[in-house]
């Protein structure tokens, strides 16, 4: 009986510090701040403004026509009939609703371009902290911005020196 409780004190004692080994190590990283310090997502960034600066500019030209074509409609207005005054406002508010989709439609294909400008980008992020986790040993990363206490290892110095920012 006593060698029996000896045994279990022994394999209780090897247990308990095969637990402590085995605890994972976990690190934590601001991933959004990482793919914003990344020049391939300032290179994006800037691609996107320009297509959004060229989408203002053909919006603001149609807008700008049928601004002029409602007043040449109104200043002519007294000397039209009826019914070609009624036909132009329908073609002004027609003319209106399809700016309004033009706009919809470009905020759309902006959104669209971004989604897919993105998604290297991300993936060569993930790669970098993967392989840093990796180098590093550790078994887990967070996402920063959801910690509330953060004691841990921050990657995002590594993961910045592995993609060469600065």
């Amino acid at each position: 009986m006593k060698q029996f409780k000896t045994l279990l004190i022994v394999a209780v004692i090897a247990l308990g510090f095969n637990t402590m080994n085995a605890q994972s190590k976990v690190a934590h990283i601001n991933f959004m701040e990482l793919v914003s310090l990344m020049p391939e997502a300032k290179a994006m960034q800037a691609d996107l403004e320009k297509l959004s600066k060229t989408y203002q500019d053909e919006l603001k030209a149609e807008n700008d026509k049928l601004e002029a074509k409602l007043k040449r409609y109104d200043a002519e207005a007294a000397s039209q009939t009826n019914e070609v005054n009624q036909q132009r406002v329908a073609e002004v508010q027609q003319d209106q609703q399809k700016l309004q989709l033009a706009g919809q439609q470009a905020q759309k294909d902006i959104t669209n371009q971004e989604t897919e400008l993105m998604k290297p980008i991300v993936e060569k992020a993930r790669e970098a902290i993967e392989a840093v986790a990796t180098e590093q040993g550790f078994d887990y990363v967070l996402g920063a911005q959801t910690l509330v206490v953060a004691k841990g290892k921050d990657l995002l110095p590594l993961v910045k020196a592995k993609l060469g920012i600065q």
